[in-house]
């Protein structure tokens, strides 16, 4: 079971990250205090980390082969992602987001140009070897495709025995009605804080009591508050929450949602409660607000963290 991995699918973009004392005003020229590019997009922030903590991870999503790509790929290698179930498309453009950090206000302003790569598709996954895999995370994207890989190793997990079960997560993220077909299908949901205030939610803990009916029986509902922490809502019904670990200093908060989700199913992928998954969440969240990208985010050795 150890080396089983945990597969993130979804985006993987370039960052090219502008650090500011202060958000520009339009049409003016300022300097910036820092640049660097870094490899971004949630799926793909989500293995770093994973990478970070220990877990033998695996990415799935898709690149158009150029420099930005290569760029990519290098990182992905340094961090030792497994990156064999990358879809290689060979109409569009990898994706870029210009992203301007502002640590005096804690904003973090995300242009992203996306536009004609395909996602991957179901038929893409059909060629996935399911059982080198103990989870598999989805971040929302093209849901009807991804829905179909879903059941694909639901169809697997009703052959396989209980240890070669894999769990099934899913993040919604983004306010677009498509996505919340995902709600019933994943083992651990992350809904977004975007996304329950869409639904008119004002906190975390009333998000899960007011989509706990659209998740599926036995499945565990997660809402991260920013700032406020996060609960989840196990199969009982219970919600429990931890408090956010705010750094000292505010520097980078890019990331931090994907850093969360990351820590999250670590904790739970290796037989941790929901409320050390939270703490452990949270804690990591906030040590990565407290640096630029991710490097120095785990304190201690992986799992020996305590919150």
């Amino acid at each position: 079971m150890g080396d089983k991995k945990i597969l993130c699918i979804g985006l993987v973009c370039l960052d090219i990250i502008n650090v500011v004392d202060k958000y520009p005003e339009e049409d003016t020229d300022s300097r910036c205090l820092s640049q660097r590019w870094q490899r971004g997009g949630n799926a793909s922030n989500s293995c770093t980390v994973l990478s970070l903590l220990g877990a033998p991870c695996a990415f799935m999503g898709s690149l158009a082969p150029g420099p930005v790509a290569d760029f990519i790929v290098g990182d992905f290698k340094r961090r030792g992602v497994d990156i064999s179930g990358v879809a290689w498309q060979q109409k569009g453009v990898t994706p870029c987001a210009c992203c301007v950090v502002c640590p005096t206000s804690g904003s973090r302003t995300v242009v992203l140009s996306d536009t004609n790569l395909p996602d991957v598709s179901s038929e893409d996954f059909s060629k996935v070897d399911l059982s080198q895999y103990r989870w598999i995370h989805w971040e929302g994207r093209n849901a009807e495709e991804q829905v179909k890989m879903i059941q694909r190793v639901e169809e697997f997990n009703r052959r396989a025995t209980e240890p070669e079960r894999i769990t099934i997560s899913v993040e919604i993220e983004k306010t677009r009605e498509p996505l919340y077909q995902l709600f019933q299908y994943g083992d651990v949901v992350f809904v977004s804080k975007d996304v329950a205030k869409h639904f008119g939610f004002d906190s975390a803990a009333a998000a899960l009591k007011g989509l706990h009916s659209r998740v599926r029986k036995g499945a565990v509902l997660i809402c991260a508050w920013a700032e406020k922490g996060a609960d989840a809502m196990g199969p009982d019904g219970v919600v429990v929450h931890s408090d956010a670990f705010p750094p000292e200093a505010l520097v980078d908060t890019l990331g931090a949602g994907d850093t969360f989700n990351a820590s999250v199913i670590y904790t739970l992928s290796n037989g941790g409660s929901l409320q050390e998954a939270l703490a452990f969440g949270c804690q990591v969240a906030g040590r990565k607000c407290g640096v630029h990208g991710y490097d120095g985010i785990v304190p201690v050795k992986a799992g020996v963290v305590v919150a």
